[in-house]
């Protein structure tokens, strides 16, 4: 990726060492190459100058005129997805209103300003945008006890027991390290999260194999062996009864495979992504065909586990063993990363150097790291507002078992991770044929035949559905695609329901269709994907047999959810 001009390139290498850690995506010699492109062109520092003098102006017309008539419409509102100033009180009141009113005029004027900087290039203009939003979200007035109306008034409602309150959470997040975004004692997992009866029969370096009990009298021949990310815990698939995606397959008679992948500590800082090819896929692939007694599986990978799939499957043709997979599903999975979404802010050099530092510090990237870096990309939803309501508001974080899952994060092992993160994202390496050796074998998508199965969704800022399109083109399958409403987990933990308001869109690609002209084509559904995917998986499931839990083997170690998931 471009790491801007040689101007600046020639700064960063002026820098002493220490600085790198100081601004580890050297977003000073980005401001400061914007503050000379402005000292030359006084005539442009001029032209923003009076456009903030005019805001200012509608501003303060807008403030006197709100004395008289309180409520009427803002000159600078917020966006219909901004609910910082939703209460009443932002409108209502002249003085709240004007506050609101100067916070939105000026973070408006400093974005569209940057926006225009002469002699930034895109990668710069991107990363200095970004961290300026950061800074303009964290100062909000909304976040600050003495420029927020509703906080103080409940604190004079609850005589202060509010803010007691709040100082007892802002302590309790201090020692966690974290703030809360749910209630973290309304859930335990094995207890009412990750519930589906079953059993681990494989435990190894790398994972251990969670094989779900029927509830059919027989089950499909061709058992499911679901790939989970690692960035996260597998349970995301199986929240509860209701949500889970494993116990709908269970009760869909399906045999069900998952990884539950180990939560790696320094001693694991070697392992590599060679290792969960091998040690991982492919032996939770063997240990569901000894235990089924199916020469094939059909596989699901969901977002890194699809590409970890991806790369498996291709791996598996280049050593002419595809026979093995009689269908192949891929959840939100990007296989070409040249825009990945918003996380790309943090993929770049400067970026990448910072993030080995940590690594080779302390043998893995701490899960809490990467959540916080996810989140800053959805900073007000993510961080502010739970800022607000612990510490501000003295409220207790509404129970809700995603977001718990959410914040119990994993790690991930430094080698594998700083190839991960190098060679797909930063040189995008995997979409061109044969540019990576994995285990042992060039890798090359367009070997990829089995039937396939894709599901993305519209709002994904870490998946985004049109570059998990650009798969479609590469590959010789027979494929159906499926594009669901909502984001990431949302879009994905859909299960049926009468009162669901979400929707999908499904068909096969034409052979050089692109990924606008499929949508335009494609009528939307209402509900959940689940039942269309069961009947694509049927056919490719073979015949119902008698269901078997464990082998001789691979014997039942232990009850599901198992110990890997606890760590």
């Amino acid at each position: 990726m471009d790491k801007g001009s040689p101007a600046v390139v020639d700064l960063r290498a002026s820098l002493p060492a220490w600085y790198a850690w100081l601004d580890p995506f050297m977003l000073g010699p980005i401001l400061q190459k914007a503050g000379m492109a402005w000292s030359i062109r006084p005539e442009q520092v001029f032209s923003a100058w009076q456009h903030w003098q005019q805001d200012a102006l509608r501003w303060q017309g807008n403030s006197w005129h709100s004395l008289v008539e309180p409520g009427s419409p803002d000159p600078f509102p917020a966006k219909e997805d901004d609910l910082r100033f939703n209460d009443e009180v932002w409108s209502n009141n002249p003085f709240w209103d004007s506050v609101k009113e100067w916070y939105l005029f000026n973070t408006r004027w400093l974005q569209d300003t940057l926006y225009v900087t002469p002699e930034l290039n895109e990668r710069e203009r991107n990363l200095a945008a970004f961290w300026l939003r950061q800074w303009l979200n964290a100062i909000a007035p909304t976040n600050f006890l003495g420029l927020n109306p509703v906080a103080l008034d409940k604190a004079l409602e609850t005589r202060g027991e509010s803010l007691l309150a709040g100082t007892k959470n802002f302590l309790r997040d201090l020692s966690e390290g974290d703030i809360a975004m749910t209630d973290r004692d309304a859930f335990q997992v094995g207890k009412n999260l990750a519930t589906t009866p079953g059993a681990v029969v494989y435990r190894g370096r790398l994972l251990e194999v969670i094989h779900y009990q029927a509830v059919t009298d027989k089950v499909h021949a061709v058992p499911m062996v679901i790939v989970s990310p690692w960035i996260n815990k597998f349970y995301i698939l199986d929240l509860d009864e209701k949500k889970s995606l494993v116990n709908y397959l269970v009760h869909q008679g399906f045999s069900v495979f998952i990884t539950s992948w180990k939560n790696p500590g320094p001693e694991d800082s070697e392992l590599s992504f060679d290792d969960y090819v091998v040690d991982g896929i492919d032996r939770i692939v063997e240990v569901a065909r000894e235990i089924s007694g199916s020469p094939t599986v059909n596989i699901t990978g969901y977002c890194i586990g699809g590409t970890l799939t991806s790369v498996w499957l291709a791996w598996l043709a280049r050593r002419n063993e595809e026979s093995k997979v009689a269908s192949a599903t891929l959840l939100t999975t990007l296989t070409d990363f040249e825009r990945p979404g918003d996380i790309e802010v943090f993929i770049d050099e400067d970026g990448l150097d910072f993030i080995d530092r940590k690594m080779e510090k302390q043998g893995y990237l701490d899960g809490k790291d990467m959540a916080a870096s996810f989140r800053m990309l959805r900073s007000n939803s993510l961080i502010w507002n739970y800022w607000v309501g612990n510490y501000l508001m003295g409220e207790t974080p509404r129970a809700f078992d995603i977001l718990y899952w959410n914040m119990d994060t994993t790690r991930m092992p430094r080698k594998m991770h700083s190839y991960y993160l190098r060679e797909f994202y930063q040189h995008n390496r995997l979409k061109d044929p044969d540019a990576l050796t994995i285990a042992g074998e060039k890798i090359d998508l367009g070997l990829i035949s089995v039937p396939l199965f894709m599901v993305s969704t519209e709002e994904d800022h870490i998946a985004p559905w049109k570059q998990t399109w650009k798969l479609v083109p590469r590959v010789s399958s027979d494929l159906t695609y499926t594009l669901s409403s909502s984001g990431h987990i949302i879009g994905i933990v859909n299960p049926p329901s009468p009162t669901s308001r979400r929707q999908y869109r499904q068909g096969k690609p034409e052979a050089g269709q692109s990924a606008d002209d499929w949508l335009a084509t494609r009528e939307s559904h209402s509900g959940s994907w689940w039942p269309s995917w069961v009947e694509w998986l049927k056919p490719v499931s073979g015949a119902e047999k008698a269901f078997k839990l464990s082998s001789r083997k691979h014997p039942k170690l232990c009850d599901a959810p198992g110990s890997y998931v606890l760590e």
